[in-house]
């Protein structure tokens, strides 16, 4: 059988997040971030980890850079700390911390890598925190200057802007749940942070089209979205179902995309009275594209306790990966399939993350052959080539994630990475699975099995 090829043009990337691979915590100016508390509270992390040191990529960024144009790869999705822009999370520049990521865009454009620069991804600074947080509305405005300043820095290097990664994961695991920074237990506290994460969204939205670079530039949001079906057909389960999918993909995706929360997720958590006159019209802004990130379908049982009433369970005879998630690639294809035809006017899609945790070990020789992460994209790949085929609109794609890194709450434990990192010596391996996305990758086009 021929290869799958795919559109001309389109985009193959690595993506990382800033405290998951920077380290240097304290270097040229940097203040702390949420992440740097929460890492430091007993319990919170596997293994009591932190990001202090991570990658150390702050430092080795050439070095990571270079391999990735190595191995064919023509874009890379990182983020910037806020924590070094504005050490407290508002007013003056710290210069240090811009010149940084000009260099890492400079040496982005001198090896042909494209840059897409997420602004937030979950480590908001540690003083915003300590006045309210993503609870509290200011932080979207002190967002909205944030976004401003980085725009008028690098606006006229980077075009390609993402201002949030998973606002559901910030508001729901970070305030509702208690498992993220800043570890908080509070539903209205949660609530209130995915709407003021949303607020943050469209006030950065515009700021950069406002911005003294905004022509020729490009801007959109990524989200988290899964496939959600009953573990049965009894009524229960369907409507556990729909109650989990409203919480967790309804009430970010309908504000974007149609301008108001969905009626039946407001029934269940009540009027929220802290959204003002004219919010809702800045959210759904029309963006220049939607990033989504697919891990997993989502099979959901009822319950009798929990806000929900509702939890995931594992379908039978499917394979997992380190962290349980079962690997069921067509499901990509069949989410943003569903988006296009859920959501009239979608913009075009960047599958701005996808991967999966292995346990992989290396070689004697200290070669690390990953066979089940290969298999694992090859067969996403062709799901989401399917989807090309049937019409829906995908521009790109990018691998979660380059490196073996700081796995949030799992700590180091769970390696996710097309490169494996040696932490004590920072020794960098490609491991099979580069190789093989980098032959994708210069190819345009994945193998069929």
């Amino acid at each position: 059988m021929s290869d799958a090829r795919f559109p001309d043009g389109f985009v193959w990337g690595a993506a990382t997040a800033a405290y998951q691979v920077e380290g240097a915590v304290d270097a040229d100016g940097r203040g702390p971030s949420i992440w740097d508390t929460f890492t430091k509270v007993p319990g919170a992390i596997a293994g009591g980890d932190t990001g202090d040191v991570a990658c150390d990529h702050y430092h080795r960024y050439p070095e990571d850079v270079a391999l990735m144009a190595d191995l064919g790869l023509g874009a890379y999705r990182f983020s910037i700390a806020w924590p070094r822009i504005q050490p407290d999370g508002s007013g003056a520049l710290n210069q240090k911390g811009i010149d940084h990521y000009r260099r890492v865009v400079d040496e982005l454009l001198a090896r042909d890598l494209t840059p897409y620069v997420t602004l937030y991804h979950w480590d908001l600074p540690q003083a915003l925190q300590d006045k309210g947080g993503w609870a509290a509305r200011d932080t979207a405005y002190r967002f909205a200057e944030y976004a401003g300043v980085v725009h008028d820095a690098l606006g006229d290097v980077v075009k390609q802007w993402i201002t949030l990664n998973e606002p559901k994961v910030s508001s729901h695991a970070g305030y509702g749940d208690g498992i993220h920074a800043p570890g908080i237990k509070d539903q209205d506290q949660r609530n209130r942070a995915l709407h003021h994460l949303l607020l943050a969204h469209g006030l950065g939205l515009q700021v950069l089209r406002d911005g003294r670079h905004a022509a020729g530039q490009s801007v959109g949001l990524t989200l988290d979205v899964s496939p959600v079906e009953g573990a049965t057909s009894s009524e229960a389960d369907q409507a556990a179902a729909r109650r989990l999918d409203g919480d967790s993909h309804r009430l970010f995706l309908d504000p974007v995309l149609r301008g108001a929360y969905p009626e039946d997720a407001l029934e269940r958590l009540g009027s929220f009275e802290w959204v003002q006159d004219g919010d809702l019209p800045l959210i759904s802004a029309p963006i220049d594209f939607l990033g989504i990130n697919y891990y997993r379908r989502m099979l959901v049982q009822a319950t009798e306790t929990g806000p929900l009433f509702a939890r995931t369970v594992l379908p039978e005879g499917v394979p997992v990966t380190a962290v349980d998630w079962p690997v069921q690639p067509d499901g990509l294809r069949e989410v943003v399939a569903d988006l296009t035809a859920a959501y009239d006017g979608l913009p075009p899609l960047y599958i701005t993350e996808n991967g999966a945790a292995y346990d992989d070990v290396p070689a004697a020789d200290g070669s690390v052959d990953d066979p089940l992460r290969v298999d694992y994209l090859q067969g996403h790949l062709l799901a989401l080539h399917q989807a090309i085929q049937d019409g829906v609109d995908v521009r790109g794609y990018f691998v979660w994630t380059l490196l073996d890194n700081f796995e949030w709450a799992e700590g180091f434990a769970k390696r996710f990475g097309v490169v494996h990192v040696d932490y004590a010596t920072q020794q960098r391996t490609p491991k099979t699975s580069a190789g093989w996305l980098g032959q994708v990758a210069r190819g345009n086009a994945v193998p069929r099995r």
